[in-house]
């Protein structure tokens, strides 16, 4: 289907898309406490992962955990998207694989696992996060 021209949609926010750079870079800079800046106190991971805290503490954790168990992780952003205060990001979530994760036992090879993220925004912070991860990545034999 296509839109007409005028949908009367906003564009993004340089403060909207400056947030969710931000977001991304707390895996990459190794600062979890950056998501205190650029989310809502009561911001929702949807779903949350096993054993996952409600809230940004929640998601600092899984920063975190990985930091430790896979020091090199970082989220590439391929894409950012969307209209004023709903966004769609395409990245890459990419590490070396030498702790287990998800119960499957390290294999010491560079792994990306695809991402897709929708975002909520009001005010300029994340209120609501959907995510997909393609976790499928780790046992396949040949990742990239």
């Amino acid at each position: 289907m296509k839109l007409p021209n005028n949908t009367g949609l906003k564009p993004l926010t340089q403060q909207e898309i400056d947030s969710i750079i931000t977001f991304y870079s707390a895996w990459k800079l190794k600062k979890p406490n950056l998501l205190d800046d650029v989310v809502t106190s009561d911001w929702q991971d949807i779903p949350l992962g096993p054993g996952q805290a409600q809230g940004p503490q929640g998601l600092k954790d899984i920063i975190n955990y990985f930091i430790m168990q896979c020091p090199d992780v970082e989220i590439e952003i391929h894409e950012i998207f969307g209209s004023h205060e709903r966004a769609g990001v395409r990245a890459v979530i990419n590490f070396t694989h030498n702790a287990e994760i998800l119960g499957i036992p390290p294999s010491g090879k560079k792994v990306s696992v695809a991402l897709h993220e929708f975002h909520y925004l009001k005010d300029g912070k994340l209120t609501h996060t959907w995510h997909l991860e393609d976790w499928f990545s780790l046992i396949k034999k040949d990742n990239k």
